[in-house]
């Protein structure tokens, strides 16, 4: 299933197609050079003065990282998670030997989004979460004090909607991708004033 997203212009295809389903085709792997694919767009994402607070703890389907990851995702998101081909930690560095690290968040943020549209390059589906402990990943693995985990990541082969099993669920799969129009995004002389009406 394709959800390309309806733009008044013409987009890199990657952006279009990315969207974050929960339909993941169990039996699908990863591979290593597509995990590797998958970090390096990450670690080759902009961050300010050049501070890389990206960092991310990954696991595929099988090893013990993908088990701790999933044992620490909320229980919502562990009924369709368990099907990802790898799960991820987004965790974001806020202090080097130089002091904090500005900005950390955003970097981490930047990371992601490039890691989430090489996967969609590679004809991969992500969908990034925020329903996670953050305390069971930082014990699972011994996160040091300035390693924030801030985000859990699915990547994986998608799958007919119909392997959620639940209505509800389904039909949030299915329904179409929808966001603000532009006249209520981009503003110019003012606030509420849009660049495009």
């Amino acid at each position: 299933m394709r959800k390309t997203a309806e733009t008044s212009v013409p987009l890199t295809p990657a952006i279009a197609e990315r969207w974050s389903p929960r339909a993941f085709d169990a039996a699908a792997e990863l591979t290593g050079p597509q995990l590797t694919a998958l970090l390096e767009a990450a670690r080759w994402a902009p961050s300010f003065g050049n501070t890389q607070p990206a960092r991310y703890l990954a696991g595929r389907r099988g090893d013990r990282a993908f088990t701790l990851i999933l044992e620490a995702l909320n229980p919502g998101n562990q009924a369709w998670a368990f099907r990802a081909s790898a799960l991820l930690i987004g965790v974001m560095v806020t202090a080097n030997e130089k002091g904090d690290i500005p900005y950390a968040e955003y970097g981490l943020g930047m990371a992601s989004e490039n890691l989430v549209l090489q996967a969609v390059e590679l004809g991969l589906v992500a969908h990034q979460m925020a329903g996670f402990s953050a305390e069971a990943v930082r014990s699972s693995f011994g996160l040091p004090e300035h390693a924030v985990p801030r985000i859990a990541i699915a990547v994986g082969t998608l799958a007919d909607a119909s392997v959620l099993e639940d209505e509800r669920r389904i039909q949030r799969e299915l329904a179409p991708r929808h966001r603000l129009p532009l006249s209520e995004f981009a503003f110019g002389d003012g606030w509420g004033d849009p660049v495009f009406p």
